[in-house]
Parts: structure tokens; C-alpha cells; sequence
């Protein structure tokens, strides 16, 4: 992609994101978009997003790949990790090779490496000086992330605190609080039926996701009420591919 390309695909982006921010939006889905236009638009194989919830504890709220959350959980389980440490510094924390990184991340590059990732690059979501997430980029190959792409990932970060308190900047912090909250409890639905369907369609985990949102847009749907209906068995999905004709009986 030339930089003319590229300056037209991400101005392109932004403003299908603005008219998004204007809408009465479900912020998981653009949570969602905003890691996958990562993936579009840098020079990443992955990506993958950390909230912080009501009790203080990080949670992962979207991801473009089962490999991306696993990396992400493992830095979960361990506590720590570029995007643990993005978040509790506020600050970018670059990778540029996984198998150098230290004793205390050691799960970290394990899962990295079963993973096939040899870069990280972590970006805070912060909300007046206060960091609530991090944004984790994870590449095949080594090195640093490029000055372009490390700006833009600043910004795509910056987009999705913006997705997340659109609106509600004057209100008390316990709206923030039961915002991040409810974006949390719609990822361990959206990931139920993820469940559901991929055992039905005998799909992989990505694929039903994409069945799930290709459904909620096709249908003017919003995506966790689709993925409760999953749960519940009162949707059924066709998908594109013969396995998924009827996915959930």
C-alpha cells in the first residue's frame, strides 16, 4: 500500500467512526471495528483490547483472533505483560522482540511464541490522565513498529476511549464505571455463542464471530442482542459456508 493509499484508507476510517460516535451505538461492536481496522490499517497480524472494570480488574473486551486472545489472557493470568504494563505506567511499551523479553514475562513470551508472534507493541487508553485499558498490537515478525503505524495505533487508541465515554465526560464516574461494565458482560455473552455456534456450524471460534456480526449487520441488529438470542436458542444463523446452513436449532 503506497502512503496515498494509506492516507485515503485511514481517512476513510475515521469517518465511518464519526458517523458511528453520532448514532446511538453498542460501543462493543465499535470496541470490535476499532481492533480490526488495527490489523487493516498497520503493519500487525493482531489485536486486542483490556478494559478495566468496576472492581479495577482488566478484562478482555475485543480481539480480531483466538491467537490474540490467548496471548492476552495468558498476560491476564500471569499479571503482566506489555499490556498490563501499558496500563498500570500509562505508557507505549514496545516489544520489538518477544524471545528477549525478561524472566517476570516469561508467560507472556511463552504464549507469544506457541502463538507464532515475535513483536508486541502496547498503546493505554487513557481518560484524563488516568489509564482505563490498553490496546495490544502483536506482529509475526521482529522489530520496532514503524513511526507512522506507532501514530496511528496512538490514535485508533485515543478513538476508542472516545467510543467508550462519548457523552457522558460531565456525568459522575460510576457512569463510567457501568459503561465499561456492561461492555465487559456483552464480551462473555458475545463469547457464549460464539461457543454455540461454532460447535453447531463446526466452525473455528473466528468464523462464528464473523457470522455473528455479519447477521446483526444484515439484519440492522445490534450484535449482543443477537449473541443472546444465540444463547437462549431463539436464533437461528445461516451462514455463507454449507457447514452453517442452520447453526442453532
Amino acid at each position: 500500500m503506497s502512503v496515498a493509499e494509506r492516507d485515503a484508507t485511514l481517512s476513510a476510517a475515521f469517518i465511518r467512526f464519526a458517523d458511528v460516535l453520532t448514532t446511538d451505538y453498542d460501543v462493543v461492536e465499535v470496541l470490535h471495528a476499532i481492533v480490526l481496522e488495527c490489523v487493516e490499517l498497520l503493519v500487525v497480524d493482531a489485536a486486542g483490547l483490556l478494559l478495566v472494570d468496576a472492581d479495577g480488574e482488566l478484562e478482555l473486551v475485543a480481539s480480531t483472533s483466538e491467537g490474540a486472545d490467548f496471548v492476552e489472557v495468558m498476560q491476564l493470568n500471569a499479571g503482566d505483560g506489555p499490556c498490563i504494563h501499558s496500563f498500570r505506567t500509562g505508557s507505549v511499551i514496545s516489544v520489538p522482540d518477544v524471545r528477549a523479553v525478561g524472566a517476570d514475562w516469561e508467560h507472556f513470551r511463552l504464549a507469544a511464541a506457541q502463538r507464532g508472534y515475535g513483536s508486541a507493541y502496547a498503546v493505554p487508553l487513557r481518560l484524563r490522565g488516568e489509564a482505563i485499558g490498553s490496546l495490544g498490537l502483536f506482529r509475526r515478525r521482529v522489530g520496532e513498529l514503524e513511526g507512522a503505524d506507532a501514530a496511528v495505533a496512538q490514535a485508533l487508541a485515543a478513538l476508542a476511549t472516545i467510543a467508550i465515554v462519548q457523552e457522558r465526560t460531565t456525568r459522575e464516574s460510576t457512569v463510567l464505571a457501568e459503561q465499561l461494565q456492561r461492555a465487559l458482560e456483552s464480551r462473555i455473552v458475545i463469547e457464549q455463542a460464539k461457543g454455540i455456534l461454532g460447535e453447531s456450524a463446526g466452525v473455528d471460534m473466528d468464523e462464528a464471530f464473523r457470522m455473528l456480526r455479519q447477521h446483526a449487520r444484515g439484519h440492522n441488529l445490534n450484535l449482543r442482542d443477537v449473541a443472546e438470542r444465540v444463547v437462549a436458542r431463539s436464533l437461528s444463523i445461516a451462514g455463507d459456508r454449507p457447514s452453517a446452513d442452520r447453526v442453532v436449532g
